[in-house]
């Protein structure tokens, strides 16, 4: 699998970390007149209703996400879909290579999934999360699906800057479990 590939995949996953219906929407609308035709399970559905569904979710992700009870219900649906939209995203972005589709699935689910993760733990540390960070994860959101098109070195150095950002996390989550609970 050629380094570029990889790097769009995990640009891809990244942004299905983040949001769901917003980076299918975009998918869809870069591909053309195609319209989601090489996604495995959206293609099999008429595009004017993935439109209409996909508006109205990625509206929703949008302004909902702006409250602390909207938050808490697109956490809830991301955490079960991410990993779905995260393969998908993935399967997108790589239709034409040689790799098992089944590791493009994992690689894009798996790193969606870890995102998603760590959104819900800093979501439950801080007790929502603050409006500016929502915002940031708008912005990256649509910049990953554009750079996982257009340019994939720097879609997937920005993944893998966030996934470092991640085990930092994950670090920090432990060392406050385990006794420093102050901060």
């Amino acid at each position: 699998m050629p380094m570029i590939e990889i790097l769009a995949i995990l640009s891809a996953g990244a942004a299905a970390g983040m949001r769901i219906g917003l980076p299918l929407l975009m998918i869809g609308i870069l591909q053309g007149d195609q319209l989601w035709s090489q996604m495995p399970v959206l293609s099999r559905i008429s595009p004017h209703i993935l439109i209409g569904l996909l508006t109205s979710w990625s509206l929703f992700e949008l302004f909902a996400s702006k409250k602390l009870i909207g938050q808490r219900i697109v956490q809830h649906v991301h955490l079960f879909l991410s990993p779905v939209v995260g393969a998908l995203m993935g399967l997108s972005v790589a239709s034409a290579t040689q790799t098992p589709s089944w590791l493009v699935a994992l690689i894009g689910g798996l790193l969606a999934l870890v995102f998603q993760l760590v959104l819900v733990g800093w979501f439950y540390r801080l007790r929502g999360l603050p409006i500016w960070a929502v915002f940031m994860q708008d912005v990256l959101c649509i910049t990953l699906v554009f750079f996982a098109v257009d340019a994939p070195r720097k879609g997937g150095l920005i993944a893998l800057v966030l996934l470092w950002l991640a085990i930092l996390s994950a670090k920090y989550w432990y060392s406050w479990y385990k006794g420093d609970r102050k901060r």
